[in-house]
């Protein structure tokens, strides 16, 4: 595999997120990298239906490509897929695909009424990528662990929606189900005007508690991961949940402030969590020496 072409696919993560850039990026290779592939194909997905300007690719076209891989030429990221199925050969291109048919919601439906159909819609753009991220993060195919890793994915997913409220208004996008809204005296007009009150703490403290609850399923049975990776998940889980505490601290305001986890408070995150991982913290402490 041409070097060049995998640092492309990092250099994406670390522009798209730095958070999950600094969670994975002590993943020893080859797993290190093909995180950074699979990041970078979902990142195309979701680009070319939300900034389609910006994209070299349509969903359509990029669905069209992926279906036919071996022969896909004219972007990095079609070599980058195929190094990254040949060297992890329980990957399942399943996922993949539900993935992009996540992502194509998303010009179909743009208001959602129950929980359930929310709850569908994060595990297609979220909950596949815990499956795409098991057979990589782990020694074996990641079956056992497979409801694990979805719990994970739909409680970030979650996390993005609150935390995206106002972004999403404005490409006329309501996330947050209706039902919610109607079970706190909030109306869609109330939505449209961006109120931020009692009614809608409300629901964003309904928002989080699901989103935390899918944080504890997808955080059991870390002890079955290699190390570094079940450090990684964790740091990264981490770094996503205190997005939570970032939007109490703007009052809930998630109309017009956007929060975010400082480089700070992810440092000293960084400095809790490797205490749980003694072997962890005595490469870094030889790393940091030399």
């Amino acid at each position: 595999m041409n070097e060049a072409i995998l640092n492309k696919c990092e250099e994406l993560m670390q522009k798209g997120s730095s958070s999950f850039y600094q969670a994975f990026r002590g993943l020893p290779s080859p797993r290190r990298e093909a995180v950074y592939v699979i990041y970078a194909f979902c990142r195309m997905i979701d680009d070319s239906v939300d900034e389609p300007e910006q994209s070299p690719y349509t969903i359509h076209e990029i669905h069209h490509l992926f279906s036919q891989l071996e022969e896909a030429e004219g972007h990095f990221i079609w070599p980058a897929l195929r190094w990254l199925f040949t060297s992890f050969p329980h990957l399942d291109k399943g996922p993949f695909f539900r993935q992009m048919d996540g992502q194509l919601t998303d010009l179909k439906v743009t208001h959602y009424t129950t929980m359930e159909e929310l709850e569908h819609y994060c595990y297609l753009v979220a909950g596949t990528v815990g499956e795409m991220l098991l057979p990589v993060l782990r020694d074996d195919n990641g079956a056992e662990v497979a409801i694990n890793g979805i719990a994970l994915g739909k409680g970030m997913q979650i996390v993005n929606i609150i935390r995206d409220v106002g972004e999403d208004r404005a490409r006329a996008r309501r996330y947050v189900p209706l039902e919610l809204m109607e079970k706190h005296g909030y109306s869609e007009q109330d939505w449209a005007n961006g109120v931020v009150d009692e009614r809608f703490k409300a629901i964003i403290h309904e928002l989080k508690a699901a989103a935390l609850g899918w944080f504890r399923i997808g955080m059991d049975r870390l002890d079955t991961y290699p190390t570094e990776s079940a450090f990684a998940i964790e740091l990264a889980a981490a770094f996503y949940s205190t997005i939570l505490h970032a939007v109490e601290r703007n009052d809930y305001d998630v109309y017009t402030k956007r929060a975010f986890v400082s480089d700070e408070l992810k440092l000293e995150m960084l400095g809790a969590i490797v205490k749980r991982y003694p072997m962890l913290a005595y490469q870094a402490s030889r790393t940091a020496v030399s």
